[in-house]
C-alpha cells in the first residue's frame, strides 16, 4: 500500500495520512521527533525517496523525520495490518519448527492434505493470503504450540473495575 496524500492537522495534533483510500490519523504525540508550539511542523510529504511508503516531516527548527506506513498502521490497529503481522510471525514459526521436525516438505504437506506448492506459501512470510486454520494445523504438525490470549487492554481493565 502507498501513501498518497499526508497532511499536518495542527488542532488535533496529528498527521492525517491517505492510504488505499483510507485516512489514518497519527498522533504528534507518537512521533520520535515530537513537534511542540515552538517548533511546529514546517513541511509534511509523502516520500518518494521510500517508495511513497512514508511520509517525511521537517521542523521549522530543521530537525526532520519519516514515518513508514507500518508504524502508522500498528498506532492505528488496523485489523488487516495486524492479520498480516500475525500470520508473518506464525510463518516464520512454521519455517524454524519444520527445519527443527526433520520431516520433509513432501511428507508434512501429505500429512495436511495439500499441495507442496500450498505449503510453501504456507511457509512464505510474505505471503498475505494463508488462511489462520491452515497455519495452526502446520504449527502442530512440525510440534509447536500455539496459545491465544484475550484479555482486557490495560486502560480498559480500570474502567471496568470502576476505578
Amino acid at each position: 500500500m502507498k501513501i498518497t496524500h499526508v497532511t499536518a492537522n495542527h488542532r488535533k495534533r496529528a498527521f492525517e495520512v491517505q492510504a488505499g483510500g483510507v485516512r489514518y490519523e497519527f498522533p504528534f504525540a507518537k512521533l520520535r521527533l515530537e513537534p511542540s508550539a515552538v517548533d511546529p511542523v514546517a513541511e509534511v510529504f509523502v516520500d518518494s525517496e521510500l517508495g511513497n511508503e512514508a511520509f517525511t516531516y521537517r521542523l521549522r527548527s530543521g530537525a526532520e523525520d519519516s514515518v513508514h506506513l507500518d508504524a502508522v498502521l500498528d498506532v492505528v490497529k488496523d485489523p488487516d495490518y495486524l492479520r498480516d503481522l500475525l500470520l508473518h510471525r506464525l510463518a516464520v514459526e512454521a519455517r524454524k519448527g519444520l527445519e527443527a521436525s526433520g520431516l520433509s516438505k513432501r511428507q508434512v504437506a501429505r500429512q495436511l492434505g495439500t499441495s507442496p506448492s500450498q505449503l510453501y506459501r504456507l511457509l512464505d512470510p510474505a505471503n498475505r493470503r494463508q488462511s489462520i486454520g491452515q497455519m495452526l494445523a502446520l504449527l502442530d504438525l512440525v510440534g509447536r504450540e500455539v496459545e491465544v490470549i484475550v484479555r482486557p487492554k490495560a486502560a480498559s481493565a480500570g474502567a471496568e473495575s470502576g476505578r
